[in-house]
C-alpha cells in the first residue's frame, strides 16, 4: 500500500460500488422471483435470475465474503437445474426461491454492515434447496443430464472419481474490458477449484506509445488439477463476453498439448504456478522489439469456424451508463439553478436597457435563454426515475400479507413508468408499504364475508401513478368494506384524540386515521395495532412537500391519493401580480385565464363566491384576502380569474390583478427558515432579485371558505410576512 493510503481508498470505493450493484441486482431479482409466483418464467427470465445470483457470487468472492459465496453457490445450483429443465417450476419452487432471495439479501446487508449472522441462519433454506434438488431426479439423473448438456465428453467429465487435469485456453476479444469482464476474477475462481498453473500470451501487446488502455491484448492457457467437473469450469466463464474463445480439454493421463515454436515466439513462456499475491502480474509480460503495428487480439487464429468464414456480424451497441454519487448531481442541479436565476436577471436588465435606449434586444439574448432552459431540462432528466422501482416491491407484500391473514387479494398496477425526482422516489417506499398493509388488514374483508354481501371472494387493490399538473398522483384504492366511521370515532374518543362530545363530519372522521397513535386493531400483532402506520405516511409525504387525501364509501372501498411534487428543484411557472406582490402559479395546472362579466358572478352564501363559465359554477379564491395583500384588485370583474385544475379533475378560480409572464422557476424551500405556510409550497428568486412565493394549488382549493370569500378578510398571516421580505 502506498504511503498516502490510495490503495485503501480505492478498495473502499470498489467495495461501495459492489454493494450498490448488489442492491440493483437484488431489486431485479425480486421482480423476476415475484413473477415466478404468478407464472412460469421463460428461458430468458430464468437466465436473468441465474445471472443475478452469479454476479453477486463473483463479486462476493473477490471481496472474500465466504458465507455469501457459499450460500449463493447452492442457490444458483437450484436455478441452474430449473433453467436446464431438470426441475419443473411450481409454486413450491417459487416459494423456496423467494425465501432464498430474502436470505441472499440479508447476507448482502450483513456483509455491507460488517456483522455476522447466526451460524445456522442459512441452514433451513439450504435444507429445502437440497430436498428440492433430490426430488428433481437424484444424483444419477443429475449426472446424466449434465453429461448430455456438455456434449460427447465422458461420464468421468461430469462426475470424476478422482483428480483430473484440465487445460483451459482463454483467447479474449479486444473489447474484453469494455464489456466489464475482469480476468483476475476468473483466475481467482479457477484457483478456487484446485491447483492452477497459468501461462500468458503477450504477443499482441504493443509498446506503451501505441497501447490503448481500454483494449485487451493478452490471452491465457490454464492447467487445472481438480476433482471438479467440466460443468463447474464452464460456470466460471458463464458471463464472459461471446467475443472470447474458450476451449476446455480433459488432459488426464496425458501430457498437455506441447507449446509450438511459433507459440514460444508469440510469447508463451514456461509454466509458472499462480501465486495469489502476484495474480495481477500474471499477464504483465514485457513487449519487445520496435514499434510494430498493433496485432490482432490473441486467439484470432483459433476463432470459431463461423467467424473465419466471413466478417463477424456486428453487435448492437450496448446501452452505456455511468454511476455518479447523488450529491454530485445535487450540486450540478443547484449550480444550474443559480445559472437560470442569473440568466433571468441578465435578460431583465438587458430588456430594460434596450427599452431605455430604444434599441432591439442584444443579439443572442434569446438564444442564451433557450440554451439555459435546455441545459436545465437535461440536468433535471438525470434525476428523474420511474416509480417502477418502488411499485415492484408491492406484489410480494400483498401475497405474503394476504396469505398470512387468509384473504384473497389481487393487486393491479398501472403507471409504473411515470417518472419522478429520485429524491422523492426514495421517500415513497415506507408510505406505500403502510398504505398497502392498511388496505389489506383493515379494508379488505375475509372471502366468506365478501361472498355474503355479493362481492367476489377475491378483493382488488389498485396501485397507480400519473402526472396531474405539476404533481404526481399515486393512488391506492381497494374494493373493501370502506372506513367504519362509527368505530373510528369511538376509538378516537376512547384514546382521547377527540372530545367525547365531539360532532365531526364524515371527512373529519376519515382524517382521524392519520392521528398519531391511532389504531382500530383490538390487539397488537406483527401487522398492525401499534398506531404507527398512517401517521408515518402523512409525516413522510409532508416531508417531501406532498399531502395525502382519503375518500371512503361504506361497503364500496377506500381510496388514498398521494399528491407529490414532480420535482423538488424546478417548474414552469406563471408570474401573477396581486397588489404589490408577485406569486407563481405552476403552468401545468393552469387551464385558462379570463375577465368575467359581472353577470357571471354569484354568491353561494356569505362566504363563498362562484363564477359561471360554460354552464359550470367554479369557486373563486381571492389571494388578496387570503394573504392580506393591500392595494389589490378585489372585484373579479376588474381583475383576472385564472382557472386552475386540481387533483381529481376539479377546478378553482384564482383572482389576480394581472399576468406578468411565464418563466422557468428554481424552487427554494422555505422550511429551513419558516414554519410551513398553508397555501404556499416554496419560493423563487425573480429576475429583479426579489422573492416570489409559489402557490400550492391543492391546499388553496381546500382552505377555509370564509378566508377566500372576500367578505371576511383574515388577519395577516405568515404568508404575508414572507411575501414582504
Amino acid at each position: 500500500m502506498s504511503s498516502d493510503g490510495s490503495s485503501g481508498s480505492d478498495f473502499e470505493r470498489f467495495r461501495v460500488t459492489f454493494f450498490e450493484e448488489c442492491n440493483e441486482i437484488l431489486a431485479d431479482l425480486e421482480v423476476h422471483l415475484t413473477q415466478l409466483q404468478e407464472e412460469a418464467l421463460d428461458v430468458e427470465g430464468l437466465n436473468a435470475v441465474f445471472r443475478a445470483a452469479h454476479s453477486i457470487k463473483a463479486g462476493a468472492g473477490a471481496f472474500g465474503f465466504t458465507r455469501l459465496v457459499t450460500f449463493t453457490h447452492s442457490f444458483e445450483a437450484l436455478l441452474d437445474k430449473l433453467r436446464d429443465g431438470q426441475i419443473e417450476q411450481s409454486p413450491h419452487i417459487a416459494d423456496v426461491l423467494i425465501r432464498g432471495g430474502d436470505i441472499l439479501a440479508e447476507l448482502v446487508t450483513a456483509a455491507q454492515e460488517e456483522r455476522e449472522v447466526a451460524a445456522d441462519f442459512t441452514a433451513p433454506i439450504l435444507a429445502e434447496i437440497a430436498e428440492v434438488m433430490d426430488e428433481g431426479g437424484g444424483a444419477a439423473a443429475v449426472a446424466s443430464a449434465a453429461a448430455a448438456a456438455v456434449g460427447p465428453a465422458s461420464a468421468a467429465d461430469v462426475e470424476p472419481n478422482g483428480p483430473r487435469s484440465w487445460q483451459i485456453t482463454l483467447a479474449p476479444g479486444p473489447d474484453l474490458f469494455k464489456n466489464a469482464t475482469e480476468p483476475l476474477l476468473l483466475i481467482r475462481e479457477l484457483q478456487g477449484l484446485g491447483d492452477l498453473i497459468v501461462r500468458c500470451n503477450s504477443d499482441a501487446l504493443p509498446t506503451l506509445r501505441r497501447m490503448d488502455p481500454e483494449l485487451s491484448y493478452l490471452g491465457w492457457v490454464f492447467t487445472l488439477e481438480s476433482t471438479c467437473t467440466r460443468q463447474d469450469i464452464q460456470e466460471v466463464f458463464e458471463f464472459v463476453d461471446d467475443t472470447c474463445s474458450i476451449d476446455i480439454e480433459d488432459v488426464t493421463g496425458r501430457t498437455p498439448r506441447a507449446t509450438t515454436s511459433q507459440e514460444e515466439e508469440d510469447g508463451f513462456g514456461l509454466f509458472e504456478p499462480l501465486e495469489s499475491d502476484s495474480a495481477p502480474e500474471a499477464g504483465m509480460a514485457q513487449a519487445e522489439g520496435g514499434q510494430p503495428a498493433p496485432a490482432p487480439p490473441v486467439g484470432a487464429a483459433r476463432a470459431p469456424a463461423a467467424a473465419a468464414a466471413g466478417a463477424p456480424a456486428s453487435k448492437p451497441a450496448a446501452a452505456s451508463s455511468i454511476r455518479v454519487e447523488l450529491n454530485r448531481i445535487d450540486r450540478l442541479v443547484n449550480t444550474v439553478g443559480e445559472l437560470v436565476i442569473t440568466q433571468a436577471m441578465l435578460s431583465q436588465e438587458l430588456g430594460e436597457l434596450a427599452d431605455y435606449l430604444g434599441r432591439q434586444p442584444i443579439a443572442g439574448q434569446e438564444a442564451l435563454a433557450a440554451l439555459t432552459r435546455e441545459l436545465q431540462e437535461c440536468v433535471m432528466a438525470i434525476r428523474m426515475q420511474p416509480v417502477k422501482s418502488v411499485f415492484a416491491r408491492m406484489p410480494r407484500l400483498v401475497r405474503d400479507l394476504s396469505g398470512k391473514l387468509g384473504k384473497k387479494i389481487n393487486l393491479r398496477m398501472s403507471g409504473e413508468h411515470t417518472e419522478v425526482d429520485k429524491t422523492i422516489i426514495e421517500e415513497l417506499a415506507d408510505p406505500l408499504t403502510h398504505m398497502i398493509r392498511n388496505s389489506i388488514d383493515h379494508g379488505m374483508e375475509m372471502p366468506a364475508d365478501r361472498v355474503a354481501v355479493g362481492k367476489p371472494e377475491e378483493g382488488t387493490i389498485e396501485l397507480s401513478a400519473a402526472h396531474v399538473g405539476g404533481n404526481i398522483v399515486i393512488s391506492v384504492s381497494d374494493d373493501g368494506a370502506g372506513i367504519n366511521r362509527e368505530r373510528v370515532l369511538r376509538k378516537a374518543m376512547e384514546k382521547g384524540i377527540v372530545p367525547a362530545d365531539a360532532v365531526l363530519s364524515d371527512h373529519e372522521i376519515d382524517e382521524l386515521i392519520f392521528a398519531p397513535g391511532f389504531s382500530t386493531a383490538d390487539q397488537v400483532t406483527d401487522i398492525s395495532g401499534r398506531g404507527v402506520g398512517m401517521d408515518v405516511v402523512r409525516r413522510n409525504i409532508m416531508g417531501i412537500g406532498g399531502r395525502i387525501q382519503v375518500t371512503s364509501h361504506p361497503a364500496r372501498g377506500t381510496r388514498f391519493n398521494l399528491l407529490i411534487p414532480l420535482t423538488l428543484a424546478v417548474l414552469d411557472g406563471m408570474i401573477v401580480a396581486v397588489g404589490n406582490q408577485r406569486y407563481i402559479l405552476p403552468i401545468t395546472s393552469i387551464v385558462e385565464s379570463f375577465r368575467p362579466d359581472p353577470t357571471q358572478l354569484r354568491f353561494l352564501d356569505d362566504r363563498t363566491q362562484l363564477v359561471s363559465i360554460r354552464g359550470e359554477f367554479i369557486r373563486i379564491i381571492k389571494l388578496c384576502d387570503l394573504f392580506h395583500v393591500p392595494d389589490a384588485v378585489h372585484d373579479p370583474a376588474r381583475g383576472l380569474v385564472v382557472l386552475v385544475e386540481v387533483a381529481g379533475g376539479g377546478k378553482v378560480g384564482i383572482v389576480v390583478d394581472e399576468l406578468i409572464g411565464q418563466q422557468q422557476i428554481v424552487i427554494k424551500s422555505l422550511n429551513d427558515n419558516f414554519d410551513p405556510v398553508e397555501g404556499i409550497s416554496g419560493a423563487t428568486i425573480l429576475g429583479n432579485g426579489k422573492v416570489a412565493l409559489i402557490l400550492d394549488i391543492e391546499q388553496l382549493a381546500i382552505m377555509r371558505a370564509d378566508v377566500s370569500s372576500g367578505r371576511l378578510p383574515p388577519d395577516p398571516g405568515p404568508a404575508a410576512l414572507v411575501a414582504a421580505e
